[in-house]
């Protein structure tokens, strides 16, 4: 049953399938944002309209999405025709109907995406720590030494790493990495508490580290969440082909 792996509220994108319309001018399929309303059905779904800003975007009925569904079971995926679209009560809403299976990746509260990233990361100093522990927003120190690492896979509450730093479990540390989302580069920098760590197998020296992040804002982490999906809907595409 759908409503086992989805329920309303959960956030979603639709991609345009077909070609000739709602394309950027550059050729690139847009990307709406939207989120369930109701399950009405093992088939269907109600969604919010998209909205860009203040203005509503009207999908047309009959067109054919490729739809992701960011649920705390983690991250889901299948194809949609929009049937049909009304207001009620103030609301835009689309009813949408499922084309093919819904495709489950991991049964996760944040889905981990499988990558390969640069990053940079060092202990907290003092000062930084008493800050936290204070819960006063912290002022990083700049300028410091830091260690070159590899995130293996990222998420929304936080991510794994190798590197032949060694930090200590409950440590807090601070991480710096970029991440590409729609042709635009960003730096994060998160501080992070270490969950595990272990030494990699057959790499003497090279320890992973699994940690999940502190006190970041909910506006990063769906900026996170939205790379994610921008990077396993390239897999998925690459898995139809």
């Amino acid at each position: 049953m759908i409503s086992k792996y989805v329920e309303p509220g959960d956030k979603l994108e639709l991609m345009l399938v077909e070609h000739g319309h709602s394309e950027s001018k550059d050729g690139e399929k847009r990307i709406y944002l939207s989120k369930i309303n109701d399950i009405l059905s093992e088939d269907r779904l109600e969604i919010l309209m998209p909205m860009e800003k203040t203005k509503l975007i009207l999908l047309p009925v009959d067109a054919e999405y490729d739809m992701a569904i960011y649920s705390k079971n983690g991250l889901y995926q299948c194809f949609v025709r929009v049937i049909d679209r009304f207001k009620s009560d103030n609301m835009y809403l689309l009813v949408v109907e499922l084309t093919s299976n819904l495709r489950r990746n991991q049964r996760r509260e944040y889905y981990r995406f499988s990558c390969a990233l640069e990053m940079c990361s060092r202990s907290l100093e003092t000062e930084e720590l008493e800050s936290i522990e204070n819960n006063m927003t912290y002022n990083l120190v700049p300028g410091l030494p830091l260690k070159r690492s590899v995130i293996v896979d990222i998420s929304g509450g936080g991510l794994r790493f190798i590197s032949e730093q060694k930090y200590e479990e409950g440590n807090l540390i601070y991480c710096s990495y970029h991440l590409l989302i729609n042709g635009t580069r960003k730096l994060y920098e998160i501080v992070s508490k270490v969950l595990e760590v272990k030494p990699v197998e057959n790499r003497k020296g090279v320890f992973e580290h699994r940690v999940q992040y502190v006190n970041i804002s909910e506006g990063m982490r769906e900026q996170i969440i939205r790379y994610i999906f921008q990077e396993e809907r390239k897999n998925m595409k690459k898995d139809r082909f």
